[in-house]
């Protein structure tokens, strides 16, 4: 029988309890791989089990108790002391991936997070090994399954956000507090990992431009069937000149589009080369299962002795106001003048409208646009303007557009 090879688990959670059942599920054929079996050989739990001991008895150790304390100190403490760490925390890596790096340099150990985006959807291999020498000019992402499933069923069945969102609840795609996930923020910690491995460069999580979909409205789905337009909380990191841009938001995407097509809790990462074009990668978001399967997969990377990702590079300057098309939704009182006065504040910021639809609602009106592409701040400003007007009967309400479409 060959050496067992010891994993200390940290976290015995939904993500714990699946990957130790999957270890040892297939510690057969990881053995036949790799020459040795995987065991797990200690566990850490509120109530059980010691860290110092697992971390000193392990050949590597698994991280998946999420949040940054005690997490923080106990990665840190298996790195220094030259244990391999693989981690499925993304706020974790996002937040304190400079230190951690560090660490596991000091250590001359690994550190791997492949479960810490988008489920099994094996971006971060593809971007660190396969991709690595490639130069990366734009990631788009839909990270975030729970957004994607409620904005699905917003679209496909006329729902409000909060049905949306109770039925996610129910299913199991959504936590009792939803938060972090509609307000983007599960997204933003996300798009800041993956924008440190496609461009060598540190973002932090408050770097990232971050809006949610707690505003969106049955209505804008509507009006965006009209414009050929669908729905995602849309994930990006690209280079604008000698700089970059991180965020993530609402965007409506044309049909012609690699991401338009993923429903429900899917997670799919589209990445821009000059090299490559466009590829997108697509596949289950994360999950108890699609997470241990993860971690699974960077484990057994470490066990055959694959290079460790890349340190971070360069250091890029943020860029916050990149251009946009937009979508603008305004409820207005139905009197002459109205849209000679909008088109008007458009034009004192340079808007240009690509489309408009108005329709009657008794005493009241809805205009409703999409815009080309122009500078955010600008298009802001103009927003300003026409919130000022008096004939407005509520604050305008704008979702940017992404006009790319990849057809052949």
């Amino acid at each position: 029988m060959s050496e067992p090879f010891k994993i200390g688990l940290l976290g015995h959670g939904t993500v714990g309890a699946a990957f130790a059942a999957l270890v040892q599920e297939r510690a057969g054929n990881i053995e036949r791989v790799t020459g040795r079996r995987p065991l797990v050989s200690g566990v850490l739990t509120r109530s059980r089990g010691d860290a110092a001991q697992i971390i000193e008895g392990a050949d590597l150790v698994v991280e998946v108790m999420g949040g940054l304390d005690p997490a923080r100190e106990l990665v840190l403490s298996a790195l220094r002391a030259g244990r391999p760490v693989v981690s499925a925390n993304k706020q974790l890596i996002s937040r304190h991936g400079p230190q951690l790096w560090d660490a596991a340099a000091a250590g001359g150990t690994q550190l791997r997070f492949e479960a810490a985006v988008a489920g099994v959807v094996p971006v971060i291999r593809v971007l660190s090994e396969s991709l690595a020498g490639a130069h990366i000019e734009r990631i788009h992402g839909i990270v975030n399954g729970t957004t994607n499933f409620i904005l699905t069923q917003m679209a496909a069945t006329g729902a409000s956000y909060g049905d949306a969102l109770a039925q996610a609840q129910q299913l199991g795609y959504a936590e009792a507090d939803p938060t972090e996930d509609v307000t983007g923020l599960d997204a933003a910690a996300k798009m800041a990992i993956l924008a440190r491995l496609a461009f060598g460069s540190w973002v932090q999580v408050d770097d990232v431009v971050c809006d949610g979909i707690e505003d969106l409205t049955s209505a804008d789905m509507a009006y965006a069937q009209e414009f050929g337009l669908g729905l995602k909380l849309l994930g990006t990191a690209e280079r604008i000149g000698g700089a970059l841009s991180v965020r993530v938001h609402p965007a409506f995407l044309y049909a012609g589009h690699p991401l338009a097509s993923v429903s429900g809790p899917f997670n799919a990462v589209t990445i821009e080369s000059p090299a490559i074009t466009e590829i997108t990668l697509s596949g289950p978001g994360a999950g108890g299962p699609q997470t241990a399967s993860a971690i699974l997969g960077d484990v057994v990377s470490v066990m055959t002795g694959e290079r460790p990702m890349p340190a971070a590079g360069e250091s890029l300057a943020i860029e916050k106001d990149v251009e946009s098309a937009f979508y603008l939704h305004l409820e207005v009182a139905d009197q002459p003048g109205v849209l000679a006065q909008v088109a008007e504040r458009l034009g004192l910021q340079g808007v240009s409208v690509k489309s408009v639809i108005q329709e009657g609602l008794g005493d009241d009106a809805r205009l409703v646009m999409v815009t080309h592409r122009i500078l955010e701040s600008r298009f802001f400003a103009a927003v300003a303007l026409i919130g000022a007007l008096d004939f407005m009967r509520a604050a305008p309400r704008a979702i940017r557009v992404i006009e790319e479409q990849f057809t052949a």
